[in-house]
């Protein structure tokens, strides 16, 4: 039908339509009627990634105009490639006509805000080459010594940095096989290391050598070999990501407001630095085009869209001493100012008190909150030690408690005093526990920390400070789903009606993915509430509400008030008794989708858990539509994970722990020579542990005629869980051990948040 349309959402949704009127890029909405519908809606520009349509319904020509090809990469991270004519004078955005000749929208609108990254087809050294910077013989030198450096053996580097000759190299490992030294999977390094011609370390530092030659691009290897300067390259990247290149000498200062849009330690770490700013938008120089995630961490700290421009690492680096001077004045500086000599404060100092003779306390303490959140710590815990001790600071990040601080004992009664006055808390009340909250504002972003203050040995009292990040809910493709529960989950979250439970431990990302869940259900068209304790993610669509226990807001009392409120949806942020749980389960069966969640432990005993809690057999049986089982194991850092070939021992204790009989009907890796896996190294992006990050695994149990049989006859656990594997279901240990696979964690991790009961 002409005009046909296709909209892709910032979301990641797809809507087919048909414009109800011309589409002008210069106006920030567009005027459509859905074909699903046949309803005229009006959407802004704002929240669409791109437009399609067919080349012919638009005037826009391609002929006879200056055009480059290039790839560009959504918010969504859908990647296109199209040719873009330049010099576009839309303030929305651009058009750009897709290579893709199957696809009859081949014409495509690309949102200012829809687009995350943009960049040429053609390569660094073409560019340079167009600008006359640089020969065609330079480029295919330089691409000679690239290849070089990624085929280079680990026994070439010894022998070029520590006088060997290859010919001993070559005779030490011949001899070590012929004698049985040497296996044939031992690796070089260690064969000449048991030779005697090269120490460990002297093999670490060619190994850490070879790694790095193979990650050298051509820009970097064209400076160091002296054909171009690093203004030279970062002005060619500058063109090749359609990016401004700007002389920071020549353009007028940053603006304070501008200065101020970005903390000092986060302009530190990324080595970017602020210039303009609105509303919407902050511009910010660096000298890493090619680094995707800048962008994307600074708009986390900013809630605004990040446009960068291009400047040298010289001059940035010059403008942030100028600018943040004070930038690395941090907690550890902090303390070694406050005097360990200070007098000990016996008696609770009253908030004047902490905020004008103790204002080092109030600095600390604030400090110590913002550091932790933009670290990405849960919790934060405050320990005072007994008398004479200091108090102990700890973060907890990926699940993992780690000591950051100890505050002398002088100050450990004032910091505890500090938190409970931030938290609105009685601070003459030192015998009894107290729960409230702090809620901070860095750069239009609300971060709300739950505080717990429990009186313990020695006169003290501990604090607890959960961060609830007000953050947005993540695509459920970008929930560590495998493609068989991604579909199966989808699949139940599309049912008119019935009850979905999200089950696992605390903290093991249940209220995240229910989030995730809604964000994938919530429409115009769909109506949500959502009772909460607390409400840790917001979106805007859903009526969200806090449990108010002490006006008798509770959960069954607010989940009644849901009912006379026409919802299409309602998510429960826990089962905490029967009469919750029997009220939901009626609600499901009376033409609503109901979300929750419990503490068990796996899929099939969260049905067991909640027929001993009094369900109705039946009313149960025909209200589940599944129940999802998950945990978060620690995840190996990106940066310094290296891969390894296991040993046959190790790989079938992996298909023990899978089960020999599911490992080969589910198609597992086979053992050989090539297989590889990853393991921990440690680097200082991971504070030498290892790990960064945590990744989900799931264990999805789908409702059947089967499983609904067994329900409604009270059928054990083992059961539901031997007709839940037929049926398809991956175990939390099998989903674990495919992530092992896929280099993502390793088995250690897996088995400390999974139960493995060993022969």
């Amino acid at each position: 039908m002409k005009g046909d349309i296709v909209l892709e959402f910032m979301d990641g949704r797809r809507e087919e339509a048909t414009m109800s009127r011309p589409f002008l890029a210069d106006e920030n909405e567009i005027r459509v009627v859905r074909k699903d519908t046949g309803r005229n809606h009006t959407y802004l520009l704002t929240k669409i990634s791109c437009v399609c349509m067919r080349p012919e319904d638009n005037p826009i020509k391609f002929h006879d105009i200056e055009h480059s090809k290039e790839e560009i990469i959504l918010a969504t991270d859908k990647l296109y490639i199209c040719v873009v004519p330049k010099n576009q004078p839309y303030k929305n955005g651009f058009y750009g006509l897709s290579v893709d000749a199957a696809s009859p929208h081949k014409l495509i609108f690309f949102t200012t805000h829809g687009v995350k990254a943009r960049q040429e087809t053609r390569l660094i050294g073409e560019i340079l080459e167009e600008k006359g910077v640089i020969t065609h013989f330079s480029v295919e030198q330089v691409l000679e010594e690239q290849r070089r450096l990624r085929e280079q053996r680990l026994g070439e580097i010894l022998s070029e940095k520590h006088d060997l000759s290859q010919s001993n190299i070559d005779k030490a490992i011949d001899t070590a096989r012929k004698e049985g030294k040497a296996s044939p999977r031992m690796k070089v390094g260690e064969i000449l290391i048991e030779a005697g011609l090269v120490t460990h370390e002297q093999v670490e530092f060619a190994l850490a050598s070879q790694d790095l030659g193979k990650k050298k691009k051509i820009g970097t290897l064209l400076v160091e070999k002296g054909f171009i300067t690093e203004t030279h390259l970062l002005e060619a990247l500058a063109v090749k990501f359609r990016l401004p290149f700007i002389d920071l000498d020549s353009v007028k200062p940053p603006s304070a407001r501008a200065l101020a849009a970005l903390p000092a330690d986060v302009v530190h770490k990324y080595q970017v630095l602020p210039l303009e700013e609105d509303e919407k938008r902050l511009v910010v120089a660096t000298s890493e085009p090619t680094d995707y995630t800048i962008p994307d961490s600074l708009r986390f700290y900013t809630k605004r869209r990040i446009d960068l421009v291009v400047a040298t690492s010289m001059q940035i680096s010059a403008a942030i001493l100028k600018h943040y001077p004070k930038a690395g004045y941090g907690i550890d500086d902090l303390l070694s100012d406050m005097s360990t000599d200070a007098p000990v404060i016996d008696q609770q100092p009253q908030e004047a008190d902490i905020s004008e003779s103790d204002s080092q306390i109030v600095t600390l303490v604030g400090r110590i909150l913002m550091d932790a959140y933009s670290k990405g710590a849960s919790d934060i815990h405050f320990e005072p030690g007994r008398r004479g001790q200091a108090l102990q600071v700890r973060y907890r990040i990926d699940g993992i408690c780690r000591v950051v601080n100890q505050i002398p004992m002088s100050f450990k009664r004032a910091v505890i005093s500090r938190i409970k006055i931030m938290a609105n808390l009685d601070i003459t009340e030192r015998r009894k526990p107290q729960s409230g909250k702090i809620v901070l504002w860095s750069q239009n972003n609300q971060i709300e920390y739950r505080v717990e203050i429990v009186p313990t040995t020695g006169e003290n009292e501990d604090a607890v400070l959960r961060i609830l990040h007000s953050s947005e809910p993540l695509p459920l493709e970008q929930m560590g789903f495998s493609e068989n529960n991604l579909k199966a989950f989808r699949r139940i979250l599309s049912q008119p009606y019935g009850i979905i439970l999200c089950v696992g431990p605390t903290g093991s990302g249940k209220t995240t993915t229910l989030h995730s869940a809604l964000k994938y259900r919530n429409t115009p068209d769909v109506k949500i509430w959502t009772i909460e304790d607390p409400v840790e993610i917001t979106q805007a669509g859903l009526r969200q509400v806090q449990v108010q226990y002490k006006i008798g807001l509770t959960f069954p009392e607010a989940l009644r008030s849901f009912l006379r409120a026409d919802p299409d949806i309602i998510m429960i942020g826990e089962m905490r008794d029967a009469e919750t749980a029997k009220t939901a389960i009626e609600a499901s069966l009376t033409g609503h989708l109901v979300l929750s969640t419990l503490h068990t432990n796996s899929a099939p005993e969260t049905i067991n858990r909640l027929i001993e809690m009094g369900m109705d057999t039946f009313n149960f049986a025909d209200a589940l539509l599944g129940v999802l089982a998950q945990r978060l194991a620690r995840k190996l850092c990106d940066r310094c994970r290296e891969p390894y070939h296991p040993s046959r021992q190790e790989y079938d204790r992996l298909v023990s722990i899978y089960g020999p009989d599911s490992f080969e009907k589910h198609h597992g890796h086979a053992y050989s020579d090539t297989l590889t896996l990853m393991k921990k190294k440690g680097c200082p992006s991971c504070d030498g542990s290892g790990y960064k990050g945590r990744v989900a695994i799931h264990e999805l149990l789908v409702s059947s005629d089967g499983i609904k049989h067994l329900i409604r006859r009270n059928a054990p656990n083992d059961e539901l869980k031997e007709q839940a594997l037929r049926e398809g279901m991956r175990t939390l240990l099998m989903e674990g051990v495919q992530k092992v696979f896929q280099g993502l964690t390793d088995i250690s991790q897996i088995l400390q948040v999974c139960r493995y009961e060993t022969e």
